[in-house]
């Protein structure tokens, strides 16, 4: 598989992976702006005087780290085999370039849909 044919594998696995980091909190690491300390994997403050616990920069690194993987395991793969397989699955119509734009997209939704307590206040 070409790398440019590698580049819709990596954006689709990446919106999957991070939505999925970030509901299940899989940080590779945590900041804390307040201490200017990291900390490996997922941290919680032992004070409140250091402050909030950041941990969108290690669902980031997650995210892209899987991503790579999976790309490269598409790499790896012969060039005809992923599309074959694939259309055979879902028909001619959804591509990986379609997915490209599908996934993400719905992975919004998703994500409007988890963090719905920040919009929606209920009293």
């Amino acid at each position: 598989m070409s790398v440019a044919r590698v580049f819709p594998v990596f954006s689709v696995a990446f919106a999957v992976l991070y939505v999925l980091s970030m509901d299940n909190n899989w940080a590779l690491f945590t900041y804390l702006a307040r201490a200017g300390e990291f900390h490996s994997l997922v941290y919680a403050p032992p004070t409140p005087r250091a402050g909030p616990a950041m941990y969108w920069w290690g669902w980031l690194a997650t995210s892209a780290i899987g991503a790579a993987i999976v790309a490269g395991i598409a790499a790896a793969l012969p060039a005809g085999w992923a599309g074959r397989r694939w259309s055979s699955l879902t028909g001619p119509t959804l591509t990986w370039p379609t997915l490209t734009w599908v996934v993400p997209l719905a992975v919004l939704l998703v994500l409007v849909f988890l963090l719905r307590g920040w919009f929606i206040r209920v009293a």
